[in-house]
C-alpha cells in the first residue's frame, strides 16, 4: 500500500489577508492611489485632532454666554441653555410636556411600524388614535388641557408636523398623478401633466408665498386659513409632482406582459393596478422615491421664510439673542444632527424594505 502522505495546508500570505490585505489591495494598490491616501491621511490629521479639541475638550457645556466668551472651544451652551426653546418655540413653558408626549407617540408609531409584519389593520386603528391623540395634546382644550393656538406651535413637532403629515399625504397623491399621466383618458392625462408641469417648473419658496402672502387676498372678508395648514398644503403639492415623475418611470419600466397577464385572468383596470402592476412598479423605484421623501424632509425648513417657527426659525431667534450672537456654529451643528438623524433613518429603512421585498426574486 501506498504510504499516505499528508499536505500541510498553505494559507495565502499575511499580506493578502486581514487587515493588512485590506489596506494592501484597497488603499495601497497602485502609485495613484498610494499617494491619495497619503494626502488624505495629513488632511485628517491636519483636521481632526483640532476639531475633535474645539468640539469636546475646549468646549464649554453650561455656562452663560459671556463666559463662553472666554472659552477656547466650542459654546455647546447655547444648547444646553436654551433647547427647550429650540425644541419647542413659544409653546407655553408649563405645558411642553404636551409637545414632547406628542413626539413620543410618534416615534413609537413610526418604530412599530418598521416591521412588515405589523401592517394590518391594527395598524392603521393605531395610527388614526394616535395621530388624533397628538392632535389633542398640541391643541388642547378638552380633557383639562388648556388650549394653545396653533401660533405657539414651533421647534421640532412643527417640523415633524410639516414632514410627517406632508410626506404621507404627497405619496399616494404622487401616485394617482402618475396612473393619469398615464390615463388614456385625454382630459385626465392633459390635467395631469398640466399639474406635474406647473409644479416642478416653480420651487417651494414661490409656493410658500403664494401659500401665505397671496392666497389669503382671493378668500372672503373675514374667512382665513391656519398659516400652518396653507403651507402644509404646499409642502404636499410640491412634493406630490415629484413623487408623481419618479413612480411613472416605475410604471413605464414595466414589460406588456405584466398587463397582458392581468388581462388573461380577467382583472379590470383597477384590480390589475393594485394587485400586478404598483407593487413591482413602487419596489423598483424605491431608491429614488426615498431620495425625493428626504428632499422634501429637508426642504421643510423653508417655512422659515414664511415666519414659521420651525427648528430652524427657533434656532435663529436664539442666536437673535445678544448673549448668544456669535455662537451660529454650534448651534447650527446641532440642528444639521437632528436633520441628519431624520434623514438617516429614511434612508437605512428605505434600504432594508428594499432588501426585503428583493428575497422572492
Amino acid at each position: 500500500m501506498e504510504q499516505a502522505v499528508q499536505v500541510k495546508e498553505l494559507r495565502p500570505p499575511i499580506t493578502h489577508i486581514g487587515v493588512i490585505g485590506w489596506v494592501k489591495n484597497n488603499l495601497f494598490n497602485g502609485v495613484f492611489n498610494s499617494i491619495l491616501t497619503i494626502v488624505t491621511l495629513f488632511l485628517l490629521w491636519k483636521v481632526v485632532p483640532p476639531f475633535f479639541r474645539w468640539a469636546l475638550i475646549d468646549s464649554a457645556w453650561h455656562t452663560t454666554g459671556q463666559a463662553c466668551r472666554q472659552a477656547a472651544g466650542a459654546c455647546w451652551s447655547i444648547i444646553s441653555m436654551n433647547y427647550r426653546f429650540i425644541l419647542f418655540g413659544f409653546y407655553p413653558y408649563e405645558e411642553q410636556w404636551r409637545p414632547l408626549l406628542a413626539m413620543l407617540i410618534l416615534f413609537g408609531l413610526l418604530f412599530y411600524s418598521r416591521d412588515r409584519s405589523h401592517w394590518k389593520k391594527p395598524l392603521a386603528y393605531a395610527w388614526i388614535i394616535g395621530l388624533f391623540t397628538m392632535g389633542l395634546l398640541m391643541k388642547g382644550g378638552i380633557f383639562g388641557l388648556s388650549s394653545v393656538e396653533s401660533t405657539q406651535w414651533g421647534g421640532l413637532p412643527l417640523t415633524l408636523l410639516l414632514a410627517v403629515f406632508g410626506l404621507t399625504a404627497a405619496y399616494p397623491l404622487g401616485v394617482i398623478l402618475a396612473l393619469g399621466r398615464r390615463s388614456q383618458m385625454h382630459g385626465v392625462k392633459a390635467l395631469c401633466i398640466l399639474y406635474i408641469e406647473l409644479i416642478r417648473g416653480v420651487p417651494l419658496i414661490s409656493l410658500l408665498f403664494m401659500s401665505s402672502i397671496i392666497f389669503p387676498l382671493f378668500l372672503p372678508e373675514g374667512v382665513t386659513f391656519n398659516k400652518i395648514l396653507r403651507a402644509q398644503v404646499a409642502i404636499i403639492l410640491f412634493t406630490s409632482a415629484y413623487i408623481a415623475e419618479v413612480v411613472r418611470g416605475g410604471l413605464q419600466g414595466m414589460s406588456r406582459g405584466q398587463y397582458e397577464a392581468a388581462e388573461s385572468i380577467g382583472l379590470n383596470y383597477y384590480l390589475t393596478m393594485r394587485l400586478v402592476i404598483l407593487p413591482q412598479a413602487l419596489k423598483i423605484v424605491i431608491p429614488p422615491t426615498v431620495s425625493q421623501l428626504i428632499s422634501a424632509f429637508k426642504d421643510t425648513s423653508l417655512v422659515v421664510i414664511i415666519a414659521l417657527f420651525d427648528l430652524l426659525k427657533t434656532t435663529q431667534s436664539v442666536l437673535s439673542n445678544p448673549e448668544w450672537m456669535g455662537f451660529s456654529r454650534e448651534a447650527y451643528v446641532f440642528v444639521a444632527i437632528l436633520y441628519f438623524l431624520g434623514c438617516f433613518s429614511m434612508s437605512n429603512y428605505s434600504r432594508k424594505l428594499e432588501k426585503e421585498l428583493s428575497r422572492g426574486d
